[in-house]
């Protein structure tokens, strides 16, 4: 979907595929009919934007192949689908039954996580709609933060001046631009706005900035005009969002609380926690302080927090859909990151994707059942977003 903001800027709305298993160009292919179409059909409109994941292996596998990416493009116009944003922040096996901290290796040390990102930016410089200004790929925020050496930092900030490098080449062969957007995530080397400004100094902001995740920017407790602002003085772009809610507690000392918190662990994907500090209590609870942090829920619940202050999770839970009390969504920050970022006079970003890729890994009684229903959630999830930005002062367009 495409929405106009009062600037002129053309809005790309999507929803992410990584929702979806599959590694290869047949399941990606597959994917288009079962799920993609069926969610534009259910939104009744003419183009339903995708923010396609596609595996290491689909992509070495398009970007040699230039028929191949033809048949791609082929079957995404013949279902009215497009794509302007790609998904590079994992690398393979996505849905395999444990994933954790696999999904952020290879990190930007490795000339891997560099190949394969530059195959997406060649896959995607083709896909993408004549009358797009720029494509953009959301990637992993440098690496892991354990371990995270002087010599690693030195190692990645060569490999993105290589990326660079490689996109820039990309748009002189191509005549489209790309950019790449690292995406601040709890736990990281970079999972803050204020990592990211550090991290990312002396990168070529032109081509390289930030994917600024709601999730992620609610689980940190960052206030998102704060965390623009911040961005901005450092002259990094947003090259794209990703509209996401995380799960809130909001006493999680409370026995009833626990007991639904805990219907939310499971064993595929890191659900990293935070807690504000109180800032009365000590110095260590001034203004600014880091929130507590614990890397996976069953971790806090088995007694890493003190819950003395609201949970917040990385858990992408449906952005429409409140789970039962006494458990709440963050939808109050993803609003406020929205209007943030478009509802003022400038647009501070073209490319908004809805990714909740957790659907399958919900607790039993919330999960998609029966033919549809994932798509009837997908939809709901856009027509929510297309809403919002509706009534910020955005128009929805035809493309």
């Amino acid at each position: 979907m495409r929405l106009l903001h009062p600037d002129g800027t053309v809005v790309h709305l999507a929803y992410c595929t990584n929702v979806h298993p599959a590694e290869d160009l047949d399941g990606v292919l597959a994917q288009l009919g079962r799920h993609a179409e069926p969610v534009r059909e259910r939104l009744g409109v003419p183009v339903l934007g995708l923010g396609l994941w596609l595996a290491r292996d689909a992509a070495a596998a398009l970007a040699a192949d230039d028929g191949q990416v033809a048949r791609l493009r082929r079957e995404l116009t013949a279902r009215g689908l497009e794509v302007v944003t790609l998904n590079g922040f994992p690398y393979r096996g996505f849905h395999d039954p444990v994933v954790k901290h696999a999904v952020y290796r290879p990190d930007w040390t490795t000339p891997e996580r560099l190949h394969y990102t530059l195959d997406l930016a060649r896959v995607l410089a083709a896909l993408l709609p004549d009358d797009a200004a720029h494509g953009s790929v959301s990637t992993v925020p440098l690496g892991w933060r354990t371990p995270w050496t002087a010599g690693q930092a030195d190692e990645a900030a060569r490999t993105l001046d290589s990326l660079a490098g490689g996109l820039a080449t990309l748009a002189a062969d191509t005549g489209r631009t790309i950019k790449v957007g690292l995406e601040p995530e709890p736990g990281c080397v970079v999972e803050t706005t204020a990592q990211a400004t550090r991290h990312l100094a002396g990168v070529d902001t032109d081509r390289i900035g930030v994917c600024l995740d709601a999730c992620h920017l609610a689980v940190g407790f960052e206030e998102p005009a704060a965390a623009l602002a911040r961005l901005d003085a450092a002259g990094l772009q947003v090259v794209k969002t990703q509209a996401s809610c995380a799960l809130q507690a909001g006493d999680p000392a409370d026995p009833a609380t626990r007991a639904a918190l805990a219907a939310f662990t499971e064993p595929r994907f890191l659900h990293q926690v935070r807690e504000p500090v109180p800032r009365q209590a000590t110095s260590a609870g001034a203004p600014g302080a880091p929130p507590l942090a614990v890397d996976d829920l069953d971790a806090a619940l088995a007694g890493g927090l003190p819950g003395r202050g609201p949970w917040r999770v990385h858990f992408h839970v449906p952005l429409h859909a409140d789970p039962e009390p006494p458990l709440s969504t963050t939808r109050p920050e993803l609003e406020a990151t929205l209007a943030a970022l478009l509802g003022g006079d400038t647009a501070r970003t073209a490319h908004v994707e809805a990714e909740t890729y957790t659907w399958g890994v919900l607790p039993e009684g919330r999960r998609p059942r029966g033919p549809g229903a994932l798509a009837d959630g997908i939809a709901a999830e856009l027509a929510f977003t297309r809403d919002h930005l509706i009534s910020l002062g955005l128009k929805e367009v035809a493309p």
